[in-house]
């Protein structure tokens, strides 16, 4: 849990600063044309998404659920809507005129949709406690909450995948978000597959 942290820390450090400001000269993502609301939309997504991963950080400490459960339920709640729900809607509205081109556009739109699937469904069964459903549908919304510090962390292998094709600047910059984006999305989901569908080591 330890390095998970620190990476989500070190990540909110490095993200969150400009847009406390809320001066839209400091935004790092372009807004489009013709969207005065963007920016707004982005800061709140900024918000709720900070308290969504801080939140989720929280959920999947084991230490925490067996010994507190009543803070885990009540963390729970504030994930779900005070983070990801509301989150994940303006993460859809801002993703569909992303400035890094249609595919990485639709591959906004689509991780923000199933976060926000998986944790209704997360949400709906823990509420019929269905506890072993409930399970599988948190780990897979934990993995599209870290699915814009994933593509950030995949980045580098973006730029060196698109760099030997000698594009120009603009389109190399579009190209290596494409495929930072792609490779975060599946292997987000395929991770929380793998997790999902393990064997515990006794069982082994």
């Amino acid at each position: 849990m330890a390095p998970l942290a620190l990476v989500v820390a070190v990540f909110l450090a490095f993200s969150v600063p400009p847009y406390l400001t809320l001066d839209p000269a400091r935004s790092r993502v372009p807004a489009p044309a013709g969207f005065a609301a963007h920016y707004w939309l982005l800061v709140a997504h900024i918000a709720f998404g900070t308290v969504a991963i801080a939140g989720v950080i929280l959920q999947v400490w084991p230490w925490l659920r067996r010994t507190h459960p009543v803070v885990h339920r009540r963390v729970g709640r504030v994930y779900v809507f005070g983070g990801a729900i509301p989150a994940a809607v303006m993460a859809a509205a801002i993703g569909a005129v992303s400035p890094f081109g249609p595919v990485v556009a639709v591959l906004d739109v689509v991780a923000a949709l199933l976060w926000l699937a998986f944790t209704i469904a997360g949400w709906r069964a823990i509420r019929q406690r269905r506890y072993g459903e409930h399970r599988k549908w948190m780990i897979r919304s934990f993995a599209m909450c870290m699915n814009t510090l994933m593509s950030r962390a995949l980045s580098p292998i973006g730029f060196l995948v698109v760099m030997p094709r000698g594009f120009d600047k603009e389109t190399m910059i579009l190209s290596a978000a494409t495929v930072s984006g792609v490779l975060s999305v599946l292997t987000l989901l395929l991770l929380s597959q793998w997790w999902i569908e393990r064997k515990p080591a006794s069982a082994r």
